[in-house]
């Protein structure tokens, strides 16, 4: 049974992102000393299942609103703006990663401000829609597999699932 399409956005209040908030759906990844050692506060790569692709992204402001969320199953992906200005990024639990049948719940979705100088990892299979920012364009270092935007996208339509779209909202001052 196809559900009523009810097309009033569901509204996510965008909060601060700290590790441990973000921990559900990764890493987040601050600055620390030359020569530190690997801690629990570093990201877990998992980039074995390809070839690693580092590059930079260019991408056009849109609305902060999207009717899909996306997940990649065979890799972390790491992400942060490259000229140091916030971004927004919606997440949702991976759940099980090895499952191609596996959903996102509504509830489970939230939305995180990153700061300038903040890279974030995903584990493996979370569920993302974004990067949204504020200025024309942004570009954003983008850390995942050689072929993950041909072969490793696992689209949930929430219009389709639960009646209507999602949207990131910014705190009231």
């Amino acid at each position: 049974m196809t559900p009523e399409r009810n097309l009033a956005d569901r509204r996510l209040l965008v909060e601060p992102v700290t590790p441990d908030a973000f921990a559900p759906f990764g890493t987040v990844i601050s600055a620390s000393a030359d020569g530190d050692v690997f801690g629990p506060r570093d990201a877990r790569l998992h980039l074995d299942a390809g070839t690693p692709r580092f590059y930079v992204m260019q991408l056009q402001r849109r609305p902060f609103r999207f009717e899909r969320i996306t997940r990649h199953r065979n890799v972390t992906q790491c992400l942060a703006s490259n000229d140091g200005s916030p971004w927004l990024l919606a997440v949702a639990p991976p759940g099980d990663a090895d499952d191609p049948n596996a959903e996102p719940a509504l509830d489970d979705i939230r939305g995180f401000c990153i700061p300038g100088g903040v890279a974030v990892a995903l584990h493996r299979g979370t569920w993302h829609a974004g990067p949204y920012f504020e200025q024309e364009t942004l570009g954003f270092f983008n850390l995942e597999l050689a072929d993950t935007n041909a072969v490793d996208h696992q689209n949930s339509d929430l219009v389709a699932r639960f009646g209507h779209a999602a949207e990131l909202v910014m705190s009231p001052v």
